[in-house]
């Protein structure tokens, strides 16, 4: 199974797609929004604020996996940095979907959890996800620094979030990809500059 002429041609198309789209994601302007979202965290953390995270399927993985990394650790060992994914309690997302609707599983919990001072990382690949641009509206009626990872479109994630990281292509696949690796970046850096 080893032997070159058995792999797909449409995996070597993939792969050469995701480089191409990495190479402009982390291009000059792309990192200097990324060390945007940095410094926004940073400031948050050291003021004792916390990171909220929230998305939809995929991003939704994103937000816990991102909440992880703050909680637990990313390379270093050092403290817990306060994080939660908004994306994890099936019992407050099923009653608000439930008992409200479906657009304010996040900004409920915003407006319980979030305080000014805190910071939220809304993920949306189309940038138009409702329950997110609600989230992000919540968020900014308290004060909290909203951060958007979104696709090369932006949406209305882009004109809502304080700092926004748009990723060059309308394919959802690539769009995920480059928002983990940018978070996984992100995570690096702050802990770095947190603990260094």
């Amino acid at each position: 199974m080893n032997d070159a002429k058995q792999i797909p041609a449409s995996l070597n198309a993939i792969a050469k797609e995701h480089i191409k789209i990495a190479e402009k994601a982390f291009a000059g302007s792309s990192c200097a929004k990324l060390a945007e979202i940095v410094a926004v965290i940073v400031e948050t953390f050291k003021k004792n604020g916390k990171v909220l995270l929230c998305g939809n399927g995929g991003s939704a993985a994103d937000s816990q996996h991102i909440a992880a990394e703050f909680i637990v650790r990313f390379k270093r060992e050092r403290r817990s940095l306060p994080a939660i994914a908004l994306t994890t309690d099936t019992s407050v997302l099923t009653a608000t979907a439930n008992d409200y609707d479906y657009e304010s599983v996040f900004s409920r919990q915003v407006e319980g959890l979030a305080k000014r001072g805190d910071c939220l990382i809304a993920i949306s690949t189309s940038g138009n996800s409702p329950n997110i641009i609600k989230a992000v509206k919540a968020a900014k009626s308290k004060g909290v620094t909203t951060v958007g990872l979104t696709g090369e479109k932006g949406g209305k994630l882009a004109q809502q979030a304080d700092v926004v990281y748009c990723v060059p292509s309308t394919k959802t696949p690539h769009i995920q990809e480059m928002h983990i690796t940018a978070l996984h970046a992100v995570s690096e850096v702050v802990e770095d500059q947190l603990f260094s």
